[in-house]
């Protein structure tokens, strides 16, 4: 999450009570989580397992329960509970504002576009131009919908991520700030949800084409023009490239990458990431030729296995 306009070192860390390491005058422009940090974001790490990912990470200001030697370029905030004091700054700066009609005011929408009854909009979302959104859509706070977008009944644009801490003795909600941005000409089907990102943008690219009953986790881009058939699922930062095929039911893992041209067969399971321009099939996918190789195989071990019974009872 970008902030309206830039911070300074000592404006965050006076916000959260909290020491700082570097020049009081140093940029924050936004805020963001490890996995999609940017040059001027502030990220925050509290275990020393991710210590190192932090610090040598494009954020440029960590907020840190550890003293560290200050990387170069990098400025430091110093906490207890970083994980409490970022969820801190993610209420000030992205608060939760209640609704007060099916449309806000402030939500911005195009010449041409139709709203149909029972929609929801939320507050500052943008929606191009020429669009259609049909009955009962919901569309969360700060979305952004291009031109000649289409969205289905039932579908739920930019719902919380499910990201979560686990404590000892509970479990913390990692609360979201981040968007759903879905670009010219995509059609989202029946049913459909896309999860914000946690503190980044979920991305739908344009021309993609969904299908009912898709899950879309958060900070996941979905590329140019790839078509996703009933019941896809896919979890959260998970990067799909242009032009890909998933069929329905295939059930994507966080953080992998699918390959541009990818064409995934009805109701694999991809647990690691693929090339691109392949087929794929089966749980965990591999490439179709080789798992229907497999299968004819596993078909003929009954066979097999009556064979070799036999030679034993011969010999």
């Amino acid at each position: 999450m970008k902030f309206d306009k830039p911070k300074t070192l000592k404006e965050i860390s006076e916000i959260i009570n909290a020491p700082f390491e570097g020049d009081a005058s140093f940029p924050v422009l936004g805020i963001n989580e490890i996995h999609m940090v940017e040059p001027g974001d502030l990220t925050f790490v509290d275990h020393p397992k991710y210590y190192d990912k932090a610090l040598q990470s494009k954020a440029t200001a960590i907020l840190i329960n550890k003293k560290v030697t200050r990387p170069e370029g990098k400025a430091l905030i110093f906490s207890d509970d970083p994980f409490s004091d970022y969820m801190f700054l993610v209420r000030k700066f992205r608060p939760f504002e209640p609704a007060v009609k099916l449309i806000s005011d402030s939500a911005e929408i195009g010449e041409g576009t139709i709203i149909q009854p029972g929609t929801f909009i939320g507050n500052h979302v943008t929606i191009g131009k020429n669009c259609i959104i049909h009955s009962n859509v919901s569309i969360y706070d700060h979305c952004i919908l291009g031109d000649n977008v289409i969205v289905h009944s039932g579908s739920v644009i930019g719902s919380d991520a499910f990201y979560f801490q686990r404590r000892k003795d509970k479990t913390i909600k990692f609360e979201s700030c981040g968007r759903v941005v879905i670009n010219d000409h995509v059609e989202i089907g029946a049913n459909c949800t896309i999860d914000k990102g946690v503190s980044g943008d979920t991305i739908i690219d344009e021309y993609t084409k969904f299908d009912n009953h898709i899950q879309i986790g958060h900070d996941t881009y979905v590329g140019k023009r790839c078509l996703f058939a009933s019941a896809v699922l896919v979890a959260g930062v998970t990067r799909i490239e242009d032009d890909v095929i998933l069929w329905g039911q295939v059930v994507v893992n966080k953080d992998v990458v699918v390959g541009k041209g990818a064409i995934v067969l009805a109701t694999a399971g991809i647990d690691k990431s693929i090339e691109g321009n392949k087929i794929y099939y089966g749980a965990p996918a591999e490439e179709a030729r080789k798992k229907w190789r497999e299968l004819a195989l596993i078909r003929k071990l009954p066979e097999m296995f009556d064979k070799l019974n036999k030679l034993t009872k011969d010999a």
